[in-house]
């Protein structure tokens, strides 16, 4: 019960008619070090309720604090993208409904002198995205010396998208911080360790979910295909034959996605399709039409899907396998939320088998083969496996450029002998050895 975790009782109010109960495990194990004032470095899957994980102890600090008159904002939430950073700001007025606490969202694709207006307001929170609130402080309308607690959510995906000097830059803004939270869905490698290093002070570290155990509710398959028009036709199969609320398919180029996009629209798909091209309001009419039902689809690729949060999704498609185990554990995160089951499907072509077997060792899972009756293809996956699970291909002669054997497989040709130490005679373009010639003998 969150009564056990001494919470401020206007907090455990709108908790309670929130139909909060029970804590989800990353919340259980994340609230008692955050109240307690320790820096925490989490890692727990998209959908496990981290959320509240961090926003309960930013507001728990704040109504505690009791230093007088607030000079500037005291608590800070740093997200990768716009949506993320929106719906944020959305369960921090949900948590903080009954409190004087206010809250301030501040991303790209707004005004910039309105937002800057907003900052002269104070807010208790500010919620916002690496990029925009930089050009803030640059342009002197954001201070955060009085910052008491900094959080870094999704930082796992604030690196890859490049905002690893930004992060840093405005965390050490904080000059004041005393507690930083940092929040992941995977590990995140070297770059994560090294902001966790720099950052944080001592922090508690608390892996909820260990990668292989990630997304243990959604099934995992995998298709073998021959080409893109298979792989079109295996799409259009699984979403007019599995059962389904809304589907996301990931591409990785922003030309397959248009492809994707315009074969299922022929095929009358309500779909819609999100890249890099797209601006900030084809996003926000991408997110308006999935939850209003006119489309059901999305065809995107990782760039243009980081951050969105679809309430509803079971079914994700990897038409393109994509290009890193984390980068898999975040595109199937977006299903099988909060308990609820959900289906991955990545489609397998001869050029992808060895990627996705370093996905299923990264992930030390073994994924479901599947084939769909009809639209079985030729290629069944590799006729020889490494131990690894990787394709075995067979050695090949070295060719020079002219497509010969190379010098050297030329002199170990000549240099192998028929017998008698003889070299080996070969043919004119120095392949095929010749057979010698018995001499003839005259009277």
């Amino acid at each position: 019960m969150f009564t056990s975790f001494n919470l401020n009782g206007r907090l455990l109010r709108a908790l309670d008619e929130l139909g909060f109960r029970e804590p989800t495990p990353v919340q259980a194990a994340a609230l008692p070090v955050a109240l307690a004032g320790q820096d925490v470095r989490a890692t727990a899957r998209t959908g496990s309720g981290k959320t509240a994980a961090f926003i309960l102890p930013v507001l728990q600090r704040l109504l505690d604090d009791d230093s007088g008159k607030q000079q500037d904002i005291r608590a800070l939430i740093l997200l990768p993208t716009r949506e993320l950073a929106r719906q944020t700001l959305q369960e921090v007025e949900r948590f903080s409904r009954y409190t004087f606490l206010r809250a301030e969202l501040i991303t790209g694709g707004e005004d910039f002198k309105v937002q800057a207006a907003r900052l002269r307001k104070v807010p208790d929170v500010l919620v916002g995205t690496p990029g925009r609130l930089i050009e803030h402080l640059e342009a002197g309308s954001l201070v955060l010396d009085d910052v008491q607690i900094l959080v870094l959510d999704e930082a796992d995906r604030m690196l890859d998208m490049g905002f690893a000097d930004s992060v840093v830059r405005l965390a050490e803004s904080c000059v004041r911080r005393q507690q930083t939270l940092l929040f992941s869905a995977t590990t995140g490698g070297g770059g994560l360790r090294e902001i966790t290093a720099r950052l944080l002070s001592d922090p508690r570290h608390l892996m909820l979910n260990a990668v292989s155990a990630l997304n243990e509710q959604v099934r995992q398959q995998i298709i073998t295909v021959d080409d893109p028009v298979h792989k079109e036709k295996l799409v259009y199969w699984l979403l007019t034959h599995e059962a389904w609320q809304k589907a996301i398919v990931f591409t990785n180029t922003r030309a397959q996605a248009d492809r994707l996009y315009g074969h299922l629209c022929r095929a009358e798909v309500k779909a819609f399709v999100l890249h890099g091209e797209k601006d900030q309001k084809d996003r926000k009419l991408a997110m308006d039409r999935l939850r209003q039902g006119t489309a059901r689809v999305l065809v995107a690729t990782d760039v243009a899907a980081r951050g969105l949060d679809i309430e509803g999704l079971d079914l994700v498609i990897n038409f393109d396998m994509p290009r890193s185990g984390d980068e898999y554990v975040h595109r199937i995160g977006r299903t099988g939320r909060a308990g609820e089951a959900g289906l991955a499907v990545s489609l397998v072509s001869h050029n992808e088998w060895n990627l996705m077997s370093s996905i299923e060792r990264y992930l030390k899972q073994h994924f479901e083969r599947r084939i769909i009756p009809g639209l079985k293809g030729h290629y069944q996956g590799p006729q020889k496996l490494k131990a690894s699970g990787k394709a075995a291909g067979s050695k090949k002669r070295k060719l020079d450029k002219k497509g010969a054997a190379s010098k050297s497989t030329r002199s170990s040709l000549v240099a192998r002998g028929a017998g008698g130490g003889q070299p080996a005679l070969v043919s004119a373009d120095g392949l095929a050895p010749l057979k010698r010639r018995k001499p003839v003998v005259t009277e």
